[in-house]
């Protein structure tokens, strides 16, 4: 399984954040989940907000990842402004 983490700074506006919502659904073969994160083991949590999509495969992966859906993503995330940081995790 292969996952795609974005970790927001802060919080992005609702509103907003919903048309971005509507991109993500559309990248082939994935299943996308977001939410606010509300604590931490200790302190204060580094991050507001957590998305994520998840593939069955690096092949579905990679696939998704070279299409038009997905870098419409990134450019609507580079859009709405605020810091985020993205990862790509292989998942046992």
């Amino acid at each position: 399984m292969v996952r795609a983490i974005v970790l927001y700074d802060e919080e992005p506006d609702a509103a907003r954040y919903e048309r971005h919502v509507e991109l993500c659904r559309k990248v082939q073969g994935a299943t996308f989940r977001h939410g606010r994160v509300f604590g931490a083991p200790m302190g204060d949590p580094a991050y507001r907000y957590y998305a994520e999509w998840e593939w069955p495969d690096r092949d579905s992966f990679k696939a998704a990842a070279g299409t038009e859906e997905f870098m419409a993503t990134g450019k609507d995330a580079m859009d709405m402004g605020g810091r985020f940081t993205v990862l790509f995790a292989d998942v046992a």
